[in-house]
């Protein structure tokens, strides 16, 4: 896992200093991750080395099931919520990002924080929005860049999570 820099209020920096996790492990840890959040809203279980983390529900494009992922955000210049779909710097796009993708079965997705619940209508990254939030999140994050060689090129996904309106 990542460890924490000094941090001041606000400051997202993380330094990385952990082997990243095979997506077969990022998976099983997700999946403990997402029980642990959704019976505690404990700082230990919602800050995890220094990034907070959000649950994500998404309708599975094929199946039609609800599935649920924890995932680390970062805010942008205006404080939205943004999640990456790095899979570790998988060479493939992860399921929750592909369930998103599909606008038809997921129009808006619910979205749980601590202490709260809201829907939100994903907005996928791209041209010079993309551009500008890549640049402050490697900033803060620098092994985002290293997951984009490991993952062979692939252009990882950003994806803002703004809140939409009330669950």
């Amino acid at each position: 896992m990542p460890s924490v820099t000094s941090q001041q209020p606000g400051d997202q920096r993380v330094t990385h200093e952990f082997e990243t996790p095979t997506p077969e492990q990022i998976v099983a840890i997700s999946a403990k991750h997402v029980a642990m959040m959704e019976t505690s809203d404990a700082d230990d279980t919602w800050i995890w080395v220094g990034m907070e983390h959000l649950l994500l529900h998404t309708v599975g494009r094929k199946s039609g099931n609800e599935h649920k992922v924890a995932l680390p955000f970062w805010r942008d210049a205006d404080g939205q919520r943004i999640v990456v779909a790095s899979f570790g710097g998988a060479p493939t796009d992860p399921a929750w990002f592909l369930n998103l993708s599909d606008r038809a079965a997921n129009p808006d997705v619910l979205v749980r924080v601590q202490g709260g619940l809201f829907r939100s209508q994903p907005q996928i990254l791209d041209g010079d929005d993309y551009d500008r939030t890549w640049a402050g999140l490697v900033a803060d994050r620098p092994w985002y860049d290293d997951y984009t060689v490991k993952a062979g090129g692939r252009r990882i996904p950003l994806v803002r999570l703004p809140d939409t309106r009330p669950a």
